[in-house]
């Protein structure tokens, strides 16, 4: 059992009692997790850092949302709603080039500097100049490392300037803003830590330099993330004094922490297990649909999988039906198009079903009669490995034979940025809510050489496609909102039809509670998922 005492934990009895999680199981039940900490489990083990400039993971995102501020954001309940965070207004040039943010007064830094606009210009030049992987949300603006600083000023103390290199739809420019990458960080603190030229980078690993909700206490890689309220926090003190997360795999053994007490929520489980949950006067479940999609992609590095046939028929060989009334039940819903319902010019059309007559005829216009063998590499996740298995079997129908290589999410996506895989399992989530976030990666690469600035999904499949690349651009620049949503329906259907990238489901996520916390906001993407309203009874 979890026990705390009341008041502020030590570093060493934290730790201790994250240990105990993996022992729970075998204690008798005591008493429930304390009034004033919130104890989740979570499979998170896709973290690979946690620098707002570097973080490009789902579970490294909900992590950032707690910790930093960004400069705008969106209304979780309306997400067409653009609203002020850092800054309290702002207003745009006549020519649509030149963005100019009022930023808020009396903001403090959890070091108990101010924040003033020459720490978000620091932010956006510092994310810039190290090229990381979100680096392009903001390059696509024309920022480089070479003019970032001329770009992106500012003015005094209270004015931000952020200027783009052409006219481009404002929305989509404001969206863009929302992101992970536009997280205001500590420039003092930074500055202060920074050796050979990092930005701070290697400090701010396993620390933190916001001025959000909660500071990061400790985070041990694929075990715990513990953070600390931050007191003195602009939008009001959170009403839970820390938060502990630990990384419980088990889908069975979530469950039974949280019937037992040991933890106040779990994130991982099963729809095998909603049911009996739904009869425990203890328990909610909550369902929140996110703009996330479930895909299967083929690294067309492999001659085999870059023949034309051969992406179609495996496209016929997901059993999307079958897994949607399973693995998926009330955790997806099948969706074959990369923009998430909701989003600008979201087609809902799903024109795969599972044919293995139909992928056999076109696995031998491929000259493969016989099939192939591939691997598929997978996190080892629930449900990624239900999916997995589920279409290593249907594929085996046309007689492609698929070997699974499971790992954490460190390993898969390091592997998966090195374009080193065969077939990949893997979720999208959006980085701000305008459709060239999933355009950009879906239907677009610049440049398909190994050493490329710009790694999109595309070019991590090594999917060459000049002419959509060009499309997707256009789209960025078209203001009529009616002709721009056109042109995204028109790449949709061409990435269907063309596409290594079998998308399969849109999700939703499904989070079971004690009925004892209330006040968490479960958002559209998981960057939108926050803590700190949270209460407990």
């Amino acid at each position: 059992m979890l026990r705390f005492k009341h008041g502020l934990l030590g570093a060493a009895a934290l730790v201790l009692a994250a240990t105990a999680l993996t022992t729970a199981l075998t204690a008798p039940a005591v008493a429930d997790t304390p009034k004033d900490s919130l104890v989740m489990a979570w499979q998170f083990d896709d973290i690979v850092g946690l620098d707002p400039a570097e973080i490009f993971e789902l579970s490294g995102a909900e992590y950032s949302a707690q910790v930093y501020d960004r400069l705008i954001h969106f209304d979780v309940n309306d997400v067409s709603r653009i609203e002020g965070e850092v800054a309290e207004s702002w207003t745009v040039s006549p020519d649509g080039k030149t963005f100019t943010f009022k930023i808020r007064d009396g903001i403090t830094f959890h070091s108990g500097n101010p924040l003033t606009a020459e720490d978000v210009a620091y932010s956006f030049r510092r994310a810039v100049k190290m090229n990381k992987g979100p680096a392009f949300i903001l390059g696509q603006f024309g920022l480089t490392p070479d003019n970032v600083d001329a770009m992106v000023s500012a003015t005094d103390p209270r004015t931000l300037v952020f200027t783009t290199d052409q006219t481009y739809a404002p929305t989509f420019v404001l969206y863009c803003l929302t992101a992970d990458v536009a997280s205001v960080v500590d420039s003092k603190l930074l500055r202060s830590k920074e050796k050979d030229g990092d930005f701070g980078s290697a400090w701010l690993r396993n620390n933190s330099a916001g001025s959000g909700p909660f500071s990061l206490r400790q985070w041990k890689a694929s075990e715990l993330l513990m953070l600390d309220a931050n007191p003195k926090y602009w939008r009001g003190a959170p009403a839970l004094k820390r938060v502990l997360i630990r990384q419980i795999a088990e889908p069975a053994t979530q469950r039974l922490l949280l019937e037992k007490g040991d933890i106040d929520i779990a994130r991982n489980l099963k729809p095998e297990q909603f049911e009996p949950l739904k009869g425990n006067s203890a328990v909610r479940l909550v369902q929140s649909p996110k703009g996330t999609l479930w895909y299967l992609s083929l690294n067309q590095k492999n001659p085999v999988l870059a023949k034309p046939e051969v992406r179609e028929a495996m496209k016929h060989l997901v059993d999307y039906e079958g897994m949607g009334r399973t693995i998926m039940n009330g955790q997806g819903t099948i969706h074959q198009t990369f923009l998430p319902k909701g989003f600008l010019g979201a087609l809902d059309e799903n024109p795969y079903r599972y044919d293995p007559a139909k992928a056999k005829e076109l696995l031998a216009k491929a000259g493969l009669p016989d099939g192939f063998t591939v691997t598929l590499d997978m996190r080892n996740t629930t449900p990624t490995q239900d999916m997995a298995q589920a279409i290593q079997a249907s594929a085996a129908a046309a007689g492609v034979r698929i070997d699974i290589i499971p790992g954490d999410g460190k390993q898969v996506l390091t592997k998966y940025r090195a374009r080193n895989h065969d077939l990949m399992i893997q979720q999208w989530g959006a980085d701000y809510q305008d459709p060239h976030t999933n355009a950009e990666t879906f239907a677009s690469n610049p440049d398909n050489g190994d050493n490329a600035k710009s790694k999109p999904l595309a070019w991590r499949n090594a999917w060459d496609i000049p002419e959509l690349t060009k499309i997707t651009a256009s789209a960025v620049i078209e203001s009529d909102a009616a002709k721009r949503a056109a042109i995204y329906q028109d790449l949709q259907r061409r990435v269907l039809a063309e596409s290594p990238f079998v998308i399969m489901f849109q999700q939703t996520e499904v989070i079971a509670e004690r009925t004892n916390v209330s006040g968490m906001v479960w958002g559209p993407s998981f960057d939108t998922n926050t803590y700190w309203k949270a209460v407990k009874k």
